[in-house]
């Protein structure tokens, strides 16, 4: 489903990737963990091109993203983004947030629309809050209202940049239950994030990066149970350490 190679990425002087290699199968589950400035986010970013690679090449879904002629905003609809800030319009309602882009990029009526919206809605479990607006929802919902938004595109693949660092801790359960239920459904997913239960216990592979560069990836087991390298050995006894 994701087929990136040989990515570099330069900011300046800063090369924050290092010719990093990533295949993703389909209905995979992904989960990619190390130290802040490893270059995660980067290359999540790189994956939807809101970060222009410096070189190397990105296939999604049999779609080259770097050919000049690809359209890349109709790529993006195959490609569902969540953030760490929830990125809600503050004047629109949960519903509104959810159908804007079913009906400014996918085309569809403002009928048809709210019903794609209120089904995505009921995805995560938030059908009975569709026509709250964001100031009236915790920042649990709001995020579980932006999963929606990215589900309603029926994307082929979902990335989630730090989905629940932003949240107050008794909050995140609710969104790793619907990004577990996205796992259940066969969503295939790339996940940047702190939370190592929920890597434990859905992940298919885990990629250790450091560096700008992929250091280690193996299943959860391995990667958490049994680390081969030093540097992953270290990071790993850290986050037990303050576990």
């Amino acid at each position: 489903m994701i087929q990136a190679r040989a990515i570099h990425k330069h900011f300046g002087a800063l090369h924050v990737l290092r010719g990093v290699d990533l295949a993703v199968a389909e209905r995979e589950l992904v989960f990619v963990i190390g130290p802040s400035g490893s270059g995660k986010s980067t290359l999540l970013r790189c994956l939807n091109r809101l970060e222009e690679p410096s070189s190397g090449s990105i296939v999604i879904d049999g779609i080259d993203l770097l050919d000049k002629r690809t359209d890349i905003n109709r790529v993006r609809q195959r490609i569902g983004m969540v953030f760490q800030s929830f990125n809600l319009y503050p004047h629109m309602t949960a519903l509104g947030n959810v159908t804007l882009a079913v009906r400014k990029v996918g085309g569809k009526s403002r009928a048809e629309a709210d019903a794609i919206g209120l089904a995505a809605l009921e995805r995560v479990g938030l059908a009975d809050r569709a026509d709250h607006h964001p100031a009236q929802l915790s920042g649990g919902q709001q995020q579980r209202v932006a999963i929606a938004r990215a589900v309603a595109l029926e994307p082929r693949v979902m990335l989630f940049d730090e989905p629940t660092s932003a949240l107050d801790p008794e909050l995140v359960g609710g969104v790793l239950k619907v990004m577990r239920e996205l796992r259940e459904s066969g969503m295939t997913m790339v996940v940047v994030s702190h939370e190592m239960g929920f890597a434990r216990s859905a992940a298919d592979r885990v990629i250790f990066m450091a560096d700008g560069a992929i250091v280690e990836q193996g299943t959860p087991e391995a990667v958490f149970g049994a680390p081969v390298e030093a540097r992953t050995r270290a990071f790993i006894g850290q986050i037990q350490r303050h576990a």
